[in-house]
Order: C-alpha cells, then sequence, then structure tokens
C-alpha cells in the first residue's frame, strides 16, 4: 500500500484488513462458519514461531511478586477482569522456580479460553 502524502510503500502483512475493514486473503465464506476468527479479527498471528518457547526465564522473586500484585488490582466482578487476573498470574509462573510452564503453554491457553468464550462458552 503506498501513503499518499510521502510515497512511502507500506506492507500491512497477508490478511491485514484494508481501508474497507475487509480480512483480506480469507473472508470465512468458504469454511461455512458465519463467525470470524477472533484471531484473524484482532490481527494476530495464531502460530507460535518454533524458536518462541526457547528463550528460558529465571526465577525473580520481585517480577513474580509484582505481577501477582497486578493481577489482584485488575481482579473485579467481570468475567473478563477474572479472566485477565488469572492470566497475569499465570504469566508470573514464569518467573517462579517451583512451576513449570512456558510462554507457549499459556499462549495455547489463552487461545483456547479465547476460543471457547467467542463460541459462547462451555455451556451451549
Amino acid at each position: 500500500m503506498t501513503d499518499a502524502a510521502d510515497g512511502e510503500t507500506t506492507d500491512a502483512g497477508e490478511g491485514a484488513p484494508d481501508a474497507e475493514g475487509s480480512g483480506g486473503a480469507d473472508d470465512g465464506a468458504a469454511s461455512g462458519d458465519d463467525r470470524e476468527d477472533p484471531l484473524a479479527a484482532a490481527g494476530v498471528d495464531p502460530v507460535v514461531p518454533d524458536d518462541a518457547g526457547g528463550g528460558e526465564f529465571a526465577a525473580d522473586e520481585e517480577v513474580r511478586e509484582f505481577l501477582r500484585e497486578v493481577g489482584e488490582d485488575v481482579r473485579g466482578d467481570s468475567s473478563e477482569s477474572k479472566q485477565l487476573s488469572a492470566i497475569i498470574y499465570r504469566v508470573s509462573d514464569l518467573y517462579d522456580s517451583g512451576e513449570e510452564t512456558s510462554p507457549e503453554e499459556i499462549y495455547l491457553n489463552v487461545r483456547h479460553i479465547m476460543r471457547i468464550k467467542s463460541e459462547g462458552g462451555l455451556r451451549r
């Protein structure tokens, strides 16, 4: 895409919404499901690179406690705030030597939860 003001060419990426808001390559018409994938709608690439889980997180009590305090602060009565709090708390586990998790596991778990939520929950 070319910016008319300065002539620069930018690449929004495959599947990124264009000026009309369409999803680009696949609008989901062939899938038989009228609902768009929430990750695609948000422009999130659901593929985790192979090297994403390779980084190690050193145990850091200060970071862990800070994240857990933030998790407590954002927790409210709504289901969304409870979910966000749980995600932040789970991320804090990366900095706890007693917990065994990875960014990939957290990502996949959150993605699974968001898909269930977008489909109306477990009890349909």
